[in-house]
């Protein structure tokens, strides 16, 4: 009965029946065109405007996993603005939601990366559904 068991798992295992594959996904952050690329699987899936750091605040670049996420955050560096769907890269630099939308296209944050509310919402499920271990950072 062993020897069936044994013979199952290992045949489940070959032929890739014991858990699929878990998709990439990589926000690829372009600061010169204040725009971000989502590639799910090396495939582009989406693409959104985004703020970055204005004069004086640096946005980081670098490639980066996610460190933590937050569906509900307020700064508590900046006067407890709200930050809704917020995906942590590195310290306190975050891709997340604004209400600026005015500013998108431009740089205007003080380092982090803003997105249109219903962008960032998207992104943050993007990344809760295939996980922060499996997404890739990417600013250049």
């Amino acid at each position: 009965m062993r020897f069936f068991a044994l013979a199952f798992v290992l045949f489940c295992s070959l032929v890739g029946f014991v858990r699929p594959a878990t998709a990439a996904v990589e926000a690829r952050i372009h600061i010169s065109s204040q725009r971000l690329e989502v590639l799910v699987d090396g495939v582009r899936a989406s693409e959104y405007v985004v703020s970055t750091g204005k004069r004086g605040y640096r946005t980081p670049t670098g490639t980066y996993t996610p460190q933590r996420m937050h569906k509900t955050y307020y700064s508590r560096k900046y006067h407890n603005s709200p930050m809704p769907n917020s995906i942590f890269i590195v310290g306190g630099v975050a891709l997340h939601g604004t209400n600026d939308l005015r500013h998108l296209g431009k740089p205007a944050s003080h380092g982090c990366i803003r997105l249109h509310p219903k962008d960032a919402a998207a992104l943050y499920g993007l990344v809760k559904d295939h996980g922060m271990g499996n997404t890739k950072v990417i600013i250049d």
